[in-house]
């Protein structure tokens, strides 16, 4: 249940991301949130777009899994967040680490022990 719930947050979170990307990359919040310039959003912004349907197919596969009723796919899934959010973290976006990995290693953490 745990496992699943955090997944789900784990899902929004995604969503949030991609939309953050996809669509507001370039506007006041999403610079704002990625702490970029006019200048370097408008030079990233297919790039962005890029990012942000990856982040959107993270988000597709926690929830085909869960609808699936398919633990293996969503810990899976789960598991491509964590080690996301790491290197995230190692490139220097800090607070991927907090969004993406910790959330990840709880649901992980509570699949392994049965929660």
């Amino acid at each position: 249940m745990i496992f699943t719930i955090f997944a789900l947050i784990i899902a929004a979170i995604h969503v949030y991301i991609a939309v953050l990307e996809m669509l507001l990359w370039d506007k006041p919040r999403g610079r704002r949130v990625f702490r970029t310039t006019a200048e370097f959003a408008a030079q990233t912004k297919m790039m962005a777009l890029n990012q942000g349907l990856y982040n959107g197919f993270l988000a597709a596969g926690i929830l085909v899994g869960l609808v699936l009723g398919n633990t293996q796919l969503t810990a899976f899934i789960v598991s491509c967040v964590l080690v996301a959010g790491v290197v995230g973290y190692l490139s220097g976006f800090k607070t991927a680490l907090y969004v993406q990995s910790i959330p990840a290693a709880i649901a992980i953490s509570a699949l392994t022990v049965g929660l």
